[in-house]
């Protein structure tokens, strides 16, 4: 008699398992990625340079999804997908465990314990040379944060992962020695296009830029964990490109749930989402850039945090 076990879903079922629009989505970023770099290029430069920025974006909004277990069931099939880093500086494998151990709500903005946090110790602000606290305070404004926030952050991000490196963590080695074959792949394939280095670069500085933009005030100090994270009521170009993850808070809260039906939850329960997290709440990103662009969102000292702490 034929095996009549369930242990294994048969193929049908595990074909209504993919989020088939979150695969189409990457296949057309990709593509976006190639036409830029390959075609748009031969006849205008600047074009090709935003183009292949804002598919960056999308591809880093992908990633986010893939280390939440999108598109597939398996873990394997999803990070082939993404280990492959078109946007060259930050390698899969160290986004998905920094991000990771970020979604440890209760250390939110901890200077220590969330990787994702610009807030800083009192007691470690204190001692910093005036010129840096100033290029901190730049980059608690909006426009500090595209212009040169990128560097900051690369610069303590790949400090922090020396200093770990150094001190005997394979985990931290073994993700950037399996992004750099990535980085070669993509330099290789740059450099066969006709897109120049300085341009590629230029793009992914830009996708960089505006990711800051999502990550600027994704989340605020305050006492209570559940009022950290905000919700931004975007709808247009950038929530697209952001994977709906400006509505932060219900993210936090389902990180499972991909990024096509976090609109519709939270438009179900909006009074919810604003009670849990104390009404932190942006209509848009023109609101944020209204209200931020050359004033900065907060202190860098985190101001919750007592110097003799």
């Amino acid at each position: 008699m034929p095996s009549t076990s369930t242990t294994r879903p048969p193929r049908v079922q595990i074909l209504a398992a993919v989020e088939w629009g979150t695969l189409a989505l990457w296949a057309g970023c990709m593509g976006a990625l190639g036409a830029a770099v390959f075609f748009v290029a031969e006849w205008s430069l600047a074009l090709a340079v935003m183009m292949a920025a804002l598919a960056l974006v999308l591809h880093a909004s992908l990633s986010h999804e893939v280390l939440h277990g999108h598109p597939f069931s398996s873990r394997l099939a999803n990070e082939a997908l993404v280990i492959v880093t078109p946007l060259l500086f930050i390698p899969y494998l160290r986004f998905r465990d920094t991000h990771l151990a970020h979604h440890r709500d209760e250390n939110l903005t901890d200077p220590y314990d969330d990787p994702e946090t610009n807030y800083l110790d009192p007691a470690v602000w204190d001692r910093l040379p005036r010129a840096v606290q100033m290029l901190l305070h730049v980059n608690n404004t909006l426009i500090g944060r595209m212009l040169i926030g990128p560097v900051i952050a690369q610069y303590v991000f790949m400090r922090g992962d020396w200093r770990a490196i150094r001190g005997g963590d394979w985990q931290v080695a073994k993700g950037w020695l399996l992004h750099l074959p990535g980085v070669a792949l993509v330099l290789v394939v740059v450099w066969a296009a006709p897109i120049s280095l300085g341009a590629y670069l230029l793009a992914c500085y830009l996708a960089l830029s505006i990711l800051k933009i999502r990550t600027f005030l994704e989340h605020q100090a305050h006492k209570l964990a559940r009022a950290r994270t905000v919700i931004v009521e975007d709808r247009g170009l950038l929530a697209f490109l952001f994977l709906n993850n400006n509505l932060h808070v219900v993210h936090h809260m389902h990180p499972k749930v991909p990024w096509y039906r976090l609109p519709g939850m939270y438009r179900a329960n909006a009074t919810r989402y604003l009670a849990r997290n104390e009404g932190y709440r942006y209509r848009s990103y023109g609101e944020v850039f209204a209200r931020h662009f050359f004033r900065a969102k907060d202190k860098v000292a985190h101001p919750l945090w007592s110097r003799g702490r």
